[in-house]
């Protein structure tokens, strides 16, 4: 028996990491420093290249029931999270360098992982010969060839969409005396470095936003976005308000030299521990690049602010999962070839590294002789992997929300709802462990600082 995990990202990294666990040898496959996607710029593991939130921690909502049901099965992302977070209100944010080294570290000395730094070109591969189980967790940004040769074996063209990073600017470049520290209705917290904006100097902003050049989408592309992460400026397009009422909404925030609330506000989030570092919260973006450093420089306090890393946008790949994956998430045209993350159809760092942790169990205990019955559609996860199986005329690819799982018997309002949908989310999660015993074999991770809200996670017996 011989296991491939192709990527070195979030979700091949937690697969391959649940496959060890289960005392399986497996080698992971990861192409940098050798060659590098046009998103990435880290020879290091599990690298976020996009926003270092993990969303919200609130179990009320399903991203924060998802962390709960990861850390019940020992995930390696939510102990490399919680070991390296950084301050950021209700959310979980990371230092993404110390957090990057933390998996990388986790995954050099697992004894029955082999790293190996070499590009897996195709399916077809040499360096395949002789494995048993090939798991393809090259994420959205996976090789051309590599791409090419997985739309071959599920018989159609790969489907895709396109996602933009937000920039970072650094924490000296930015004038103190214009901006404040605080979060969105959450008196004396200060996670957040807020930008108020009067009316005057939103709407000569998202004037300048939606005259500023763009970089163009090559000939043979259309840009299809993901609604969870449009580009500023596509926002912009659809209404001068639209902003106001979405990343620039200045709810709860109350601006210390007014004593009232801006009319927008930009947030800029801490992307280290030190907060030498902030990015630009809800600011993806496809601007040029000199345009980028001109409009944004209009927000309050950015006059003057050094851009160390300007947004960009990328092409990401996925398949028609409900058409091409099974249950497990092995494709019904290539027995013993697996995805897992992104590249699936979920959307969101925990979403894709909860996707490569149930795709190691699920072939971890395949190898074992059992068939995992996926999670009830009532929990976080069952929800997502229910989305990967649900028939859809255009599918696209979701985050973890309450809307893939199946509607609450009771009506209730909007709190209660949330509350409904936790509890029932953690008794189903319960007894799902309870039938598969051999989950218990994951385990919460060693080191891992468990972040369950009065005690340990909801586990089998141990």
């Amino acid at each position: 028996m011989r296991i491939a995990v192709i990527g070195g990202g979030l979700a091949g990294c937690e697969c391959a990491f649940a496959l060890a666990r289960l005392g399986l040898p497996v080698t992971l496959f990861e192409m940098k420093p050798a060659r590098f996607s046009p998103a990435h710029k880290s020879p290091a593991l599990a690298e976020l290249v996009c926003s270092n939130s993990l969303r919200s921690d609130d179990p009320l909502t399903a991203i924060g029931l998802l962390k709960e049901e990861m850390t019940s099965l020992g995930s390696l992302i939510m102990d490399a999270a919680r070991a390296t977070n950084v301050p950021a209100g209700m959310a979980l944010a990371v230092d993404r360098d110390l957090f990057a080294a933390r998996v990388t570290q986790r995954i050099e000395n697992a004894p029955d992982i082999a790293l190996e730094r070499r590009e897996i070109a195709s399916l077809t591969d040499p360096a395949l010969a002789g494995f048993t189980d090939v798991v393809v967790a090259a994420g959205p940004l996976a090789s051309d060839g590599l791409a090419a040769s997985l739309a071959r074996a599920v018989g159609s063209e790969s489907l895709y969409f396109y996602d933009a990073i937000a920039p970072i600017v650094s924490a000296e470049s930015v004038e103190m005396d214009k901006v404040f520290f605080g979060s969105r209705n959450q008196p004396g917290q200060d996670d957040y470095l807020n930008c108020p904006m009067d009316r005057e100097e939103y709407f000569a902003f998202i004037r300048e936003l939606l005259e500023a050049r763009k970089v163009p989408a090559r000939e043979f592309e259309e840009q299809v976005h993901f609604e969870g992460c449009l580009p500023i400026e596509t926002m912009a397009e659809r209404g001068e308000m639209t902003l106001a009422f979405g990343p620039l909404k200045p709810v709860g925030l109350i601006d210390p030299k007014t004593g009232r609330r801006p009319f927008a506000n930009v947030q800029l989030r801490a992307e280290n521990r030190e907060k030498t570092l902030f990015n630009l919260v809800g600011f993806q973006t496809k601007l040029a690049y000199p345009e980028q450093e001109r409009v944004f420089r209009l927000i309050p306090g950015l006059s003057r602010a050094k851009f160390v890393r300007r947004g960009s946008i990328h092409r990401n790949t996925f398949v028609d999962a409900p058409r091409v994956l099974s249950a497990s998430l092995e494709l019904l045209a290539r027995p013993n070839v697996f995805l897992a993350g992104q590249i699936t159809g979920v959307e969101g760092y925990l979403e894709s590294a909860a996707c490569g942790l149930y795709a190691g169990l699920c072939l971890g205990l395949r190898v074992r002789g059992r068939t995992v019955t996926p999670p009830p559609r009532e929990t976080a996860l069952g929800g997502l992997l229910g989305h990967l199986r649900e028939p859809a005329k255009n599918f696209q690819p979701s985050n973890a929300n309450f809307g893939l799982t199946p509607p609450l018997e009771a009506r209730a309002g909007k709190a209660k709802r949330r509350e409904l949908y936790r509890d029932r989310a953690r008794t189903a999660w319960r007894q799902w462990l309870r039938d598969l015993p051999e989950a218990a074999l994951l385990g919460p991770a060693p080191g891992d600082d468990t972040h369950w809200p009065g005690g340990s996670p909801p586990g089998p017996p141990r």
